[in-house]
């Protein structure tokens, strides 16, 4: 049902535009064929001007050999083949910056992300809005991927700005200005949903319908998860070295604090040789304390000469179309 605001907007002729969609491929020979014929069979029965971009992302299957087989059948195809496994949002953006549609969708290529569900998707950005996130009914993820995405979409909140009435996915659409924007970002460690809420400006969220894995796995473990954490506070946020600011003064006061205690307690109270415990307890957390410290700044060292350094975030060793 739409708001009252939505029902206020003049709804857009979907079929002047043309779409574009990037769907990032990993392990998934088994499925990815059934995926490429889904989307093309429902862009064609609704009449709309489409292109598919097909992203392997260092597959270790033959998940390239039929995304490539399908490019050569249909000129509307292109199949894109990286060096080695980037990542997906690096995988996206290399589909992002050769697409070429007045909005562009992104989606995974399991089939959790229903292909029928891009037209409502479509239908929502017809009413002007710049991005627009699927909001999955039930989402068929296993415990430790849904405590991920919530820990990501703290994250979200606190660094990018994403407004609390909004749910953001990696089943979206963008409108061709903003991914501009994305894709005019030079970054290391590209962050595809965090950068499309810094460069949209009228976000939704729509309904959509998020179905079993038909094979296979997911590709997000647990040690992916901790990484895309790691890479959003590091790269794109000061606050694990604020904390640690914050956290090295409030031990440093104590420590002020304890040594005046002491200094007086020497100068006008008996000495003694005791407190080899206490010296050597303060001595270990002082110590890991800075040690900590000296590592999260190394990681920002490290971050930021990647960044000077490294002017693509990936590097595409083949491309197949029709």
């Amino acid at each position: 049902m739409l708001t009252q605001p939505e029902r206020s907007r003049e709804r857009l002729d979907r079929t002047t535009f043309t779409y574009s969609v990037v769907i990032p491929v990993y392990n998934s020979e088994t499925v990815v064929g059934t995926t490429i014929d889904r989307v093309v069979e429902v862009f064609e029965q609704a009449g709309l001007k489409y292109e598919l971009i097909l992203v392997n992302d260092g597959s270790s299957d033959d998940s390239w050999w039929v995304i490539a087989d399908k490019a050569r059948a249909n000129p509307c195809l292109v199949a894109l083949n990286l060096l080695h496994n980037y990542g997906q949002h690096n995988a996206n953006l290399a589909g992002l910056r050769e697409s070429t549609g007045d909005y562009v969708i992104t989606m995974d290529d399991d089939m959790q992300n229903p292909p029928d569900q891009v037209l409502r998707l479509i239908d929502t950005a017809m009413l002007g809005h710049d991005a627009v996130f699927g909001d999955f009914e039930r989402k068929q993820a296993a415990g430790p991927r849904r405590l991920g995405s919530k820990a990501i979409g703290l994250i979200n909140r606190r660094i990018f700005g994403q407004p609390d009435d909004l749910v953001v996915s990696n089943f979206r659409i963008l409108r061709r200005d903003v991914v501009t924007r994305i894709c005019a970002s030079r970054t290391a460690y590209p962050y595809i949903t965090g950068q499309a809420l810094l460069y949209s400006r009228d976000r939704a969220n729509v309904t959509v319908r998020h179905d079993p894995r038909s094979s296979g796995k997911s590709n997000y473990s647990p040690l992916r998860i901790a990484r895309l954490v790691m890479t959003i506070l590091f790269s794109y946020s000061s606050y694990p070295l604020r904390l640690l600011g914050y956290v090295g003064f409030c031990i440093a006061g104590a420590s002020f604090v304890y040594g005046f205690i002491y200094l007086i307690h020497g100068a006008f109270g008996s000495s003694h040789v005791r407190g080899w415990t206490t010296l050597v307890v303060l001595l270990s957390i002082f110590n890991g304390f800075i040690i900590a410290m000296l590592s999260m700044l190394g990681e920002y060292v490290v971050r930021t000469l990647s960044a000077v350094s490294d002017k693509d975030s990936y590097h595409v060793i083949e491309r197949v179309s029709g």
